[in-house]
């Protein structure tokens, strides 16, 4: 996660989706999220914050989204690809605040309005 000094290994081969790698993210971060709101919400946080999960990761509709880093250091959006071709060609996975996807220079497909699908 960018902004964040510490850095987490995934192993991919662990899950068989997008929308399980997806939980897995979550699952490492929302702790870490939920510290820096209460830090900067003074110290006051209710229960339902401190377990809001991160959504939106794989269509870049919420506040975060993935984007990894494949061999030839092109970033892409997580779901663009087939799984399995995600998985042989993936470097790095980052966690990106989604306002900050317009400044990078990402290649992404254009994601169907209608069917919001991924693979």
């Amino acid at each position: 996660m960018d902004g964040v000094p510490i850095g987490r290994k995934v192993d991919l081969r662990a899950y068989d989706s997008y929308k399980k790698l997806s939980a897995a993210v979550d699952d490492l971060f929302r702790g870490l999220l939920a510290a820096q709101r209460d830090s900067s919400a003074g110290g006051i946080q209710s229960k339902e914050e401190e377990e809001k999960p991160i959504t939106g990761l794989l269509d870049g509709r919420g506040e975060y989204t993935l984007v990894y880093e494949d061999y030839e250091g092109d970033r892409m959006l997580v779901g663009d690809v087939p799984w399995q071709m995600f998985v042989s060609t993936v470097k790095r996975l980052r966690v990106l605040k989604s306002s900050e996807l317009s400044v990078l220079s990402i290649g992404c497909r254009k994601q169907d309005e209608g069917s919001g699908a991924l693979h």
